[in-house]
C-alpha cells in the first residue's frame, strides 16, 4: 500500500504554485511519498491595499502558518523574503534550498536597459527598497526617473509596460525564472546597483517543530551556504527593526579563493525612498558555521549602519 500523501500548503498565485510544485517534486524524491498541493488564500492575496499598510511581510505567511498549526497541511513553502524575522517556536524552518538568482530585473518598453530610459521615465515597483536605490542610482548618473508604486501579480505588473502606462517595471529575477518568463527581461540589475531584499530568491520550507521525521526528511533539501547567507541578511533586517515598509536591502555572498570558499561578505543598504540619502556598508568575515555566527554577522553590520545614521532614515515610511 502506498504511503499517505504529504500535504503542502501554498499560496494560489501562479508564482507560488510554480515554486511549490518544484519543492513538491523534490520532497517526493527524498521521502518516496506523493505530495499534494493544498491551496490557501492569504490576506495579502485578497487585499488590494498597499503592502506597507496592511502589515508588511507577514500578510502572505500567517494563513499558511495557521494551517500548519491546525494540522491541515504537513508543510508549507514561503518566499523567504516574505517571512517575518522572528521564528515561531512551534514551527521549524526545516529547509532553505539552493537559492535562485538574487537580482532585480527591469522589464522595459522597446527593450530598453536602465541606462537607456528616457528622462522622466515612469518606473513601477511596489518596493520602497527598490525605489530608494533606483532613485539614488539615477541621481548619481544624472538621470531623472519617476518611481511609481504598483501592486499585483507578474502579469499585472508587466501589463503596465505593454499598455504604455509605465516605461518599465522592476521585478525579482527569481520569480520570472520560476514561471518561465525570464526572456521578457530587458536589463539585469547588478547587486552593485540594487541590493536585493533580505532572503530574495530563496525559499523557506516550514513544518511543525514536533514532527521530527518530517523535519529530518525536509532537511535533505537544505543548502547550508544559502541558509547562512539568508540568516545573516535577515539578522541585519531584524536588528534594523525594518519591516516591509523600511527600504532595506541586504545581500550575503561567498568570497572564494579558487575553489576554496574563504569568507562571507554581507552588504546592507537603507535609504530614503527618493534616493536622496543612502547608508550603504559591508562587512566580511569567516563563513558562518552556526546559526549564531550568521546572526552576529548581521547584527554587527546593523550596528555600524545605525551608527552611520541609518536610524534617522528608518522613520521614512514609504506608502
Amino acid at each position: 500500500m502506498s504511503e499517505q500523501a504529504l500535504r503542502l500548503g501554498t499560496r494560489r498565485s501562479k508564482l507560488a504554485m510554480a515554486q511549490s510544485g518544484q519543492v513538491a517534486d523534490a520532497v517526493s524524491r527524498v521521502t518516496g511519498r506523493p505530495v499534494e498541493l493544498v491551496e490557501i488564500t492569504t490576506y495579502g492575496d485578497v487585499s488590494r491595499e498597499n503592502l506597507a499598510q496592511i502589515g508588511g511581510t507577514g500578510v502572505f505567511v500567517t494563513a499558511l502558518r495557521e494551517a500548519l498549526v491546525r494540522g491541515e497541511v504537513d508543510f508549507a513553502v514561503h518566499s523567504l523574503k516574505d517571512l517575518p524575522t522572528a521564528q515561531p517556536e512551534n514551527l521549524a524552518l526545516a529547509a532553505v534550498p539552493v537559492r535562485e538568482d538574487v537580482r532585480d530585473v527591469l522589464v522595459a518598453r522597446d527593450g530598453l536597459t536602465f541606462e537607456q530610459l528616457p528622462d522622466g521615465a515612469r518606473v513601477g515597483t511596489g518596493s520602497p527598497r527598490r525605489m530608494a536605490q533606483l532613485n539614488a542610482y539615477a541621481r548619481s548618473h544624472g538621470m531623472s526617473i519617476e518611481t511609481v508604486a504598483i501592486r499585483g501579480n507578474v502579469d499585472t505588473r508587466i501589463g503596465y509596460v505593454h499598455s504604455g502606462e509605465l516605461d518599465a517595471v522592476v521585478l525579482a529575477a527569481a520569480g520570472l525564472n520560476r514561471i518561465g518568463r525570464i526572456d521578457e527581461v530587458t536589463d539585469f540589475l547588478s547587486v552593485d546597483t540594487v541590493l536585493p531584499a533580505p532572503g530574495q530568491g530563496a525559499l523557506a520550507i516550514e513544518c511543525a517543530a514536533d514532527n521530527a521525521d518530517l523535519v529530518a526528511a525536509l532537511a535533505e533539501l537544505d543548502d547550508p551556504f544559502t541558509r547562512a547567507a539568508v540568516t545573516a541578511e535577515r539578522s541585519l533586517l531584524a536588528a534594523l527593526e525594518a519591516g516591509c515598509s523600511a527600504p532595506v536591502g541586504a545581500y550575503a555572498d561567498l568570497l572564494a579563493d579558487g575553489q576554496i570558499v574563504k569568507e562571507m561578505r554581507l552588504r546592507g543598504v537603507v535609504g530614503m525612498t527618493d534616493g536622496s540619502t543612502l547608508v550603504q556598508l559591508s562587512t566580511t568575515g569567516p563563513v558562518p558555521e552556526t546559526h549564531d555566527q550568521a546572526m552576529s554577522l548581521g547584527r554587527e553590520l546593523a550596528a555600524e549602519m545605525l551608527a552611520k545614521g541609518a536610524a534617522g532614515l528608518m522613520g521614512e515610511r514609504a506608502l
